[in-house]
């Protein structure tokens, strides 16, 4: 088991612990571990809507021989009078965890206080841990060791991002993070990454950024509830399009967290490229999560 109670952000587990959940993930897919967390239940609280994040847990406690059980803001208390605290206190009494996805991190911070049941980070405006366990699977799968990958985030310093970040800080990727200077990572995550293992390179120019690069990464520049700023980050964001211009001159892998916005961070050839690797990335969502369920639950 891993010696955290919650998963709140990629850092609140140990670089070896890290490896461990990859590992565990890598053979739960490949069949060699075959684990079963029998009757086990996973409360799944949703302030956003979602896809893969809903469908790889859902699918991936079933496969473990669980139960996942979906909360929407419509099906319990949340945002109808209860405290938060008092949700948390319940749904830890009744389940072997509790996944959220929700727009305050704050929020998470707050059921994972009040939490006997382990909490799993689903989503928040500031962290997506569990993407960065899938990520960094499929660069494995893929590229190969840690410490001999090159990748690249280009686009906006968002929540996936900045986990991001920290992931590739504890795993040993060398990171090339270019963004317009008015969307950076956060300073505060950029020093973290540092005290993590090592801090990524940062730049305002996407060449520069992908320049030796065996992975490019990107994501949506108009994320959920920004709609009212799609002009300001569509002039802002002009020349970070992953596009055959600016992949001219490489074959990296292209990854992206989905869902993309075919003409905007990146193009619908790109996207669907031989280059591409983002199926197998969304796939890994749940044989990640799946590896981090069963450390975090598995006695």
């Amino acid at each position: 088991m891993l010696e955290t109670t919650h998963f709140t952000d990629i850092d609140d587990i140990s670089a070896s612990e890290l490896d461990r959940v990859l590992t565990r993930a890598a053979d739960i897919k490949s069949g060699d571990d075959e684990t079963q967390l029998s009757r086990a239940t996973l409360a799944m609280l949703f302030e956003k809507p979602s896809t893969r994040t809903r469908v790889s847990f859902e699918t991936g406690m079933t496969q473990l021989g669980g139960h996942a059980l979906f909360l929407g803001p419509e099906d319990i208390q949340l945002g109808h009078g209860e405290p938060l605290s008092d949700t948390a206190r319940v749904l830890g009494r009744y389940g072997d965890a509790i996944m959220v996805r929700l727009f305050e991190h704050a929020d998470l911070l707050e059921i994972a206080e009040h939490s006997d049941a382990p909490v799993i980070n689903g989503l928040t405006d500031d962290a997506h841990p569990c993407q960065t366990l899938a990520d960094l699977l499929t660069i494995q799968e893929h590229v190969g060791p840690f410490d001999e990958v090159q990748a690249a985030w280009v686009g906006d310093g968002n929540n996936v991002g900045q986990s991001f970040v920290k992931g590739c800080a504890m795993a040993g990727v060398d990171l090339t993070v270019a963004t317009p200077p008015d969307y950076a990572m956060d300073d505060e995550v950029i020093a973290q990454a540092a005290e993590l293992g090592q801090a990524p390179t940062v730049t305002t120019d996407p060449h520069e950024a992908i320049d030796g690069a065996d992975v490019i990464y990107t994501d949506v520049w108009i994320s959920m509830g920004q709609e009212s700023e799609r002009h300001q980050k569509l002039q802002a964001f002009e020349g970070f399009q992953l596009n055959d211009d600016l992949l001219a001159d490489s074959d990296a892998k292209v990854m992206h967290c989905l869902p993309a916005h075919r003409g905007e961070e990146i193009t619908g050839d790109v996207l669907e490229g031989e280059q591409s690797i983002v199926w197998d990335q969304a796939e890994n969502r749940l044989h990640a999560q799946k590896g981090l369920i069963v450390e975090l639950l598995d006695n």
